[in-house]
């Protein structure tokens, strides 16, 4: 796909241990850092998430942690991280706010978690900012592409993962702009930080007036009829959706029977083909020439070494589920985690590893790169259009790269990563 290399970046320094940690590297073997540190111990550690298993958002995302603690348990298998096992505690919450606050807060003041890995959820993730802010805990990831992640000053252990809403609906308005130009171009969101985040992104590129019409749902409400219908009645020929999978489905499977055929673009959030197809079942032909960016290698790239590796992984420790780009993006995850936590050291805490990931030094399977720095805790910068043709999702045109603003993309020229020998990060 593209011209293929390995970063290899400087190990983080931490330049100031604690009175504790000397003490302990002087005394008797014992691991102070990690006696002291929630979550960890000297052969440990301790992480946890929020996962929506059932309910609205259930179908593809609840395939999401079962493949991040399967490449967990690859590198345990291999004698883990600074010889760490790590352990990865999934709690569902069932895309619900009040159930992920009481989740989280089990996660953090029960189970003593070291870190809360991959959230996901934009309303969901909104509601315990603040609590994992106050305990102190690394937020790491969060499996939505809402800018409120990127709060440094604000919440300075939350860290995105996924390109961003605005960026990926920038990519998108770009391609409109370029290739369907003519086109009477419309909306529809969820009705939160996710829909808003993505109209931002396509009105920056086409403008205010470049968005005819503009439709919400809610997830507690699986009737979208009436916003299919006005998108209908507005006379649109190309509809941006900022959808979960299930309301991709929904929203094809509504205007198919409404007789209206708009050329459909997508977050990459909504437009798993494995999961909205299955969503639709003999529908599933609907799909033909659907388009959506993603910023992370196509599972149906056979000649991708990441995607090799993980298709190996999933066989053997994730007794061979469905191979989906949801498994690319579980995978993903961990693979980043794991890498935080080699570039980190032995000697962890939550701030030596919130600092070694503002030293900038991830990389993995992405497209392009990871913006994480000490003033920026967004994730992958850029995605790439994508069409469905047949049963794949292939990968079209340039990998772009841009930020939440107002900036244009650009081509991404730096190419991709391969992954090290055996499929783990080094220091």
């Amino acid at each position: 796909m593209h011209s293929s290399r390995h970063l290899r970046r400087p190990l983080v320094a931490v330049a100031s241990l604690s009175l504790i940690g000397t003490l302990a590297a002087c005394g008797g073997g014992s691991d102070s850092a990690a006696s002291s540190t929630p979550g960890v111990t000297d052969d440990s550690i301790l992480v946890g998430t929020h996962m929506p298993l059932t309910g609205p958002a259930a179908a593809g995302y609840s395939t999401i942690s079962p493949a991040t603690k399967a490449y967990f348990d690859y590198v345990n298998d291999k004698g883990g991280v600074h010889g760490r096992k790590i352990t990865y505690k999934v709690k569902d919450d069932g895309y619900n706010p009040a159930n992920t606050q009481s989740v989280v807060r089990e996660l953090v003041l029960k189970d003593k978690v070291f870190a809360v890995v991959n959230g996901l959820g934009t309303p969901t993730h909104t509601g315990v900012l603040d609590f994992l802010k106050t305990n102190k805990v690394p937020d790491l990831f969060v499996a939505s592409g809402s800018r409120s992640w990127n709060q440094p000053e604000k919440y300075p252990t939350t860290f995105g993962f996924q390109a961003d809403y605005t960026t990926e609906a920038k990519v998108q308005a770009t391609y409109i702009k370029e290739n369907l130009a003519d086109k009477t171009v419309c909306f529809l969101g969820q009705d939160d930080d996710f829909g808003e985040d993505a109209l931002k992104g396509l009105t920056q590129i086409l403008g205010e007036d470049g968005v005819k019409e503009r439709q919400s749902y809610v997830t507690s409400n699986t009737n979208v009829g009436p916003q299919i219908g006005k998108l209908k009645a507005a006379g649109c020929e190309v509809v941006s959706l900022a959808t979960v999978p299930g309301f991709t489905a929904l929203a094809v499977g509504t205007a198919a029977r409404l007789q209206f055929k708009p050329q459909w673009i997508s977050t990459s959030v909504g437009a798993d083909y494995s999961t909205v197809a299955g969503a639709l079942g003999e529908a599933a032909p609907l799909l033909e020439g659907f388009l959506s960016t993603n910023y992370l290698p196509s599972q149906f790239d056979d000649d991708n070494e990441w995607i090799t590796l993980f298709k190996k992984i999933n066989e053997d420790y994730n007794k061979g589920a469905p191979f989906t780009g949801n498994t690319v993006y579980g995978m993903t995850v961990g693979y980043l985690f794991v890498q935080a936590l080699q570039q980190n050291g032995k000697e962890l805490t939550r701030q030596s590893l919130i600092d070694t990931i503002e030293e900038g030094g991830l990389d993995g399977p992405g497209l392009m790169g990871l913006r994480f720095s000490k003033d920026d805790h967004s994730g992958y910068g850029g995605a790439q259009m994508a069409k469905i043709t047949g049963t794949t999702q292939d990968y079209f045109g340039p990998v772009y790269a841009t930020d939440d603003g107002e900036t244009p993309v650009k081509e991404y020229t730096e190419g991709a990563t391969t992954p090290p020998k055996d499929g783990i990060p080094t220091e």
